[in-house]
């Protein structure tokens, strides 16, 4: 009987869901928002974190950094073309386009504030925008995007300056305007606090939606991966994660609705703290069960039934 006793699953049919419902009421009570024991329980066992970089190591709000425009061009113009498309776009970099692009216009003369009206605008995945600007199409964006753009193709002089940006660290922007290519806006991602000592073993830039999901998946087969996002672009890398993880308040909706785990005040500090509770949940999973090993072989080697109960117990 204190063999049967001490042999029986309790700690399986009682610890482990316990021990799952006090992890996700606990990481609740902290801001982070878990969907049931399965992420709860993988998060703890993965080697890899893949972050996406714009509102999760870095703040929402980019700013303007440079602005360079070509031969024979006034800077007015350029600035002019960028924030009348930009203005009709709600991406984080068109509006830090347009809040620094105002105020640095605001500086100059009169003659130089009046900012011409843009319609009809045409998003490109992960490249740019373009829209009509006095009767001609302007568009803004990566350099991939004017490799798409018919005529004149993207000048040397144009190219310098966006390697010189980027060597800075730079995210660019090039505007152009019918077919006038009227210069480069740089700009820079602003790190949050955490972001200095996450020690990145690996960076990737310019990744479209399906190259993002290539890099988790091979991830995934290699050692398990977490994928961090905030976008509609990162949510199929998110499903093809082991977890997905969205930060929530800037999040989309579709990335909260794919992510298995929710940062509910967009702080990185509480990711450690959500692989903690799930290592530690596991850790009491395994105590039970270990529990029950030693128990097994006690009360063989002849430890009574009423002290094989009181531990059996006292370990739920």
């Amino acid at each position: 009987m204190a063999v049967l006793v001490a042999a029986s699953p309790c700690a399986l049919a009682i610890a482990t869901p316990s021990a799952v419902l006090s992890g996700v009421a606990r990481a609740a009570r902290g801001g982070i928002l878990i969907k049931g024991g399965g992420p709860l329980e993988s998060l703890g066992q993965l080697n890899s974190i893949a972050c996406d970089k714009t509102s999760t190591i870095t703040e929402v709000e980019p700013r303007m950094t440079d602005v360079r425009s070509a031969e024979g061009v006034e800077e007015a113009e350029l600035l002019g073309i960028a924030i009348a498309v930009e203005s009709l776009s709600k991406h984080p970099v068109a509006k830090a386009v347009v809040r620094d692009g105002k105020s640095k216009i605001a500086q100059w003369s009169v003659e130089s504030k009046e900012i011409p009206n843009a319609t009809n605008l045409k998003s490109i995945t992960g490249r740019g925008i373009q829209a009509e600007v006095e009767g001609q199409l302007a568009h803004v964006g990566k350099d991939d995007l004017f490799g798409e753009v018919e005529d004149s193709p993207l000048p040397d002089s144009i190219r310098q300056t966006i390697q010189s940006l980027q060597a800075e660290g730079r995210t660019t922007m090039i505007v152009r305007h019918g077919d006038r290519y009227l210069g480069v806006i740089g700009l820079m991602d602003t790190p949050r606090e955490v972001a200095k000592a996450v020690g990145l073993d690996e960076a990737l830039g310019d990744l479209m939606p399906e190259d993002k999901v290539a890099q988790i998946k091979k991830l995934n087969s290699e050692t398990g991966v977490a994928m961090v996002g905030d976008g509609v672009n990162d949510a199929p890398a998110m499903a093809s994660a082991a977890v997905g993880i969205a930060m929530g308040a800037a999040g989309s909706d579709v990335a909260l609705e794919t992510a298995d785990v929710a940062l509910m005040s967009d702080n990185l500090d509480h990711l450690p703290v959500a692989i903690g509770l799930s290592r530690a949940t596991r850790n009491n999973l395994w105590m039970s069960l270990g529990m029950v090993a030693y128990l097994v072989r006690a009360t063989i080697l002849g430890l009574n039934i009423g002290p094989a109960v009181a531990f059996h117990e006292g370990t739920h």
